[in-house]
């Protein structure tokens, strides 16, 4: 029988500090390849690693690249996510058939998180989760990561959820999935380009060593399986009004233009990023930059806790 190759590929960097225990980052790669426009995708995508480098923990930026998952990128592979005009964009549900069919694809939320778990990676840095679209009564549009969170043993660091969706079914989804919430030195649950979305959280931590107790607790109490969301707001945000206004008119430009579905989310990124001239571009990188650090910081003190 033939015999069939590892569907995983470790970078070297990744595999050595599994092998001995060293905190790691797991990174999405739809940022690099859907979230910002080239070259400025690359740069970021460089800098955020070497973020997390820098504070003591190894990135683990996964995509999949021509039908083999790859749990940490070297830089020609990173480039390759930036640049190629071939790499999809995957959820959890995606990743067999573009597997199977020897495909590239950057990995979102839902799908970095699936495939850093099933590797034995716990920290995660993003920019914002997805979650329950507006008009969700309606179309049922909901995010996978919500779900995928549900089961997952993943600390999340983010920036609170998308702006452009609803924030309290979300928070509520959230809750019914047993997905505990914290926020970093805040009660108010941010808003990506928000750092106060409007709506409070609970459960507030100012210290990465709160993090790992809480983390700690989680496993001997058995209720780590599913998600721990931290989430860390911006530290300036875009002016409210301004956002509305862009959120507002960039909703009503995609209702007639007729785009649906996981399309939304990418055009909406896009419109803002043009309408505001830069200035939501700039506040995405800087959620990213933000949230690897305290994702770093918050692996290494998990390592030292254990």
């Amino acid at each position: 029988m033939k015999k069939i190759p590892d569907i995983f590929q470790y970078s070297d960097e990744v595999s050595i500090a599994l092998n001995n225990g060293k905190p790691i980052v797991a990174l999405e790669s739809t940022i690099i390849s859907h979230g910002m426009p080239r070259p400025i995708n690359l740069e970021v995508a460089r800098e955020v690693e070497s973020i997390v480098r820098q504070r003591g923990a190894i990135p683990a930026t996964i995509a999949i690249i021509d039908g083999t998952v790859h749990i940490g990128l070297n830089d020609e592979e990173l480039s390759s996510i930036a640049n190629r005009v071939d790499i999809a964009k995957a959820s959890s549900r995606d990743l067999a058939i573009i597997c199977a069919q020897g495909k590239s694809a950057a990995t979102t939320v839902a799908a970095t998180a699936h495939l850093a778990a099933s590797a034995g990676i716990f920290t995660f840095a993003t920019g914002g989760l997805g979650g329950v679209h507006r008009g969700a009564h309606d179309s049922f549009d909901e995010s996978a990561d919500l779900t995928a969170l549900s089961h997952l043993n993943m600390t999340v660091v983010c920036a609170g959820v998308k702006s452009i969706l609803d924030v309290g079914a979300t928070l509520e989804r959230l809750e019914t999935l047993a997905i505990a919430v914290v926020g970093y030195k805040t009660l108010q649950f941010p808003g990506f380009y928000l750092t106060d979305s409007g709506f409070a959280i609970e459960y507030r931590v100012d210290s990465v060593a709160e993090v790992s107790a809480i983390r700690k607790a989680r496993k001997q109490l058995g209720t780590d399986s599913a998600a721990l969301i931290v989430a860390n707001p911006v530290q300036k945000e875009m002016e409210r009004t301004r956002h509305d206004q862009i959120l507002a008119s960039g909703l009503d430009l995609a209702t007639r233009q007729g785009i649906i579905g996981k399309a939304v989310t990418p055009f909406l990124l896009e419109y803002f990023h043009s309408t505001s001239a830069g200035e939501s571009l700039g506040i995405n990188i800087e959620i990213i930059k933000s949230n690897a650090a305290l994702a770093a910081e918050i692996a290494v003190a998990s390592a030292e806790l254990n």
